[in-house]
């Protein structure tokens, strides 16, 4: 197995994961491009594969220890429930237990006992070194039974799940370093030295970043002095604002007392105009309740009068009253002999009316008859008129046509005789 600087050895894991963290944004360098792929993959164990059958069988070696650890730490928690994983377990794996239980009892118990005894200390180390390979020997066979039953161990991890941290720490390194072996396995002179020159690239851009940095620092500090000279100024103009706020105030009280001062004078001024006028007021009504007394005695005999009046128009009205009472009564026996005539006039205009109407009717009837018969003669007379009309032409018709028949007759024996003379000629 080939080996490569002793330095790398002592790159702890938290290194190894702030070197797998990005660089602050902006800070690259050209170093950072001449990193090749290899150095990368080179830094994460999870990319690496073993290629020989040796280190196949050291990483075996690593993870079965591994787990003996995570069975080893989990036995304690085991054999304090061992009630409740009793049936899991079953008689042998519970029987070994049992045992080792009680060695790790008799391992407490004595080394309770030589801290208080310090004289017997030789025999008490031949006791306790004893007893130590007599654990060790326990322990083995309880892995060696629970590694035997995978699916056993797989429950146990899940019921026993809780460890000690000092158990969960020393499993968690113990991992980093098979983690460790693997890259150092894995790792060629070429590709160690490929790791340094890596690193050294990253130290060189850590500090041009830790200058930068300086630099950032420096200049926030100074626009943090900037900030707060422009903040004791603002300060200075609030202090100034709040004193002329002050003042403000103090006028203002001063302003308020001087006008409360005026409204009480002003007060006083229009309390005493306001006593006088109503001492002038009270005269007044003095007067004209005098004047209303006087007026009282002299409506009372016009009061009076008026009284009186009013009885004899009382009088009057009752009076009327019943007068119109007999008139409308006998209005009203007049009434009621006109209605009844009217109402018998009104019978016989009913049935009047009802003889009208018949004999309209047949008056109707009589004139549309008549009406009839005339437009009856009016159309004879018409188509007599009409019919004499057309014999007269008729006849007027045919005397011409029988005149022109004789006429042509005529002419006819006339124009014979003359050809008959031309001829004899």
């Amino acid at each position: 197995m080939e080996t490569g600087n002793p330095a790398v050895f002592q790159v702890s894991s938290q290194d190894m994961k702030q070197r797998n963290k990005p660089l602050v944004k902006g800070m690259a360098t050209p170093e950072k491009a001449v990193i090749t792929l290899d150095a990368m993959k080179m830094l994460d164990p999870c990319q690496l594969k073993p290629d020989s059958m040796e280190m196949e069988r050291i990483l075996t070696v690593l993870d079965e220890t591994i787990a003996k650890l995570e069975m080893s730490s989990l036995i304690p928690r085991i054999t304090d429930s061992l009630d409740r994983f009793a049936d899991m377990l079953g008689p042998e794996i519970t029987d070994n237990l049992i045992e080792h239980q009680k060695l790790s009892n008799e391992m407490e118990h004595l080394l309770a006992s030589s801290e208080e005894d310090a004289m017997r200390a030789e025999e008490q180390q031949g006791c306790l070194c004893l007893l130590e390979q007599r654990l060790k020997c326990s322990v083995r066979n309880v892995l060696r039974l629970l590694l035997a039953n995978p699916l056993l161990c797989q429950a146990l991890k899940y019921e026993a799940w809780a460890r000690e941290s000092p158990a969960e720490v020393f499993i968690n390194a113990f991992g980093e370093f098979r983690n460790f072996v693997l890259e150092r396995l894995l790792t060629s002179p070429v590709e160690e030295e490929e790791k340094i020159q890596f690193m050294e690239a990253i130290s060189l851009q850590i500090k041009k970043n830790t200058e930068a940095i300086t630099a950032l620092q420096a200049e926030l500090a100074a626009a943090i002095q900037t900030q707060e000279e422009e903040i004791q100024k603002k300060d200075d103009v609030i202090k100034d604002l709040k004193t002329s706020l002050q003042d403000l105030a103090k006028d203002f009280k001063a302003s308020i007392q001087q006008i409360k001062q005026e409204g009480e004078k002003q007060q006083k001024e229009k309390l005493q105009a306001s006593q006088a006028k109503c001492a002038g007021l009270q005269q007044d009504i003095q007067q004209l309740g005098a004047q209303l007394s006087a007026l009282v005695l002299e409506h009372r005999a016009s009061e009076l009068a008026l009284r009186k009046r009013k009885c004899r128009l009382e009088m009057e009205i009752v009076n009327w009253i019943q007068k119109y009472d007999t008139d409308m009564g006998e209005k009203q026996a007049e009434y009621e002999e006109v209605h009844a005539a009217y109402a018998e006039e009104k019978a016989q205009l009913a049935l009047l009316t009802e003889k009208h109407a018949v004999l309209l009717q047949e008056y109707s009837q009589i004139e549309e008859e008549r009406r009839i018969r005339q437009e009856k003669e009016e159309q004879a007379l018409k188509e007599l008129n009409t019919m004499t009309l057309a014999a007269t032409r008729i006849q007027a018709f045919w005397r011409g046509y029988l005149v022109r028949s004789l006429f042509k007759s005529k002419r006819k024996k006339k124009k014979g005789k003359g050809k008959g003379k031309k001829a004899k000629k």
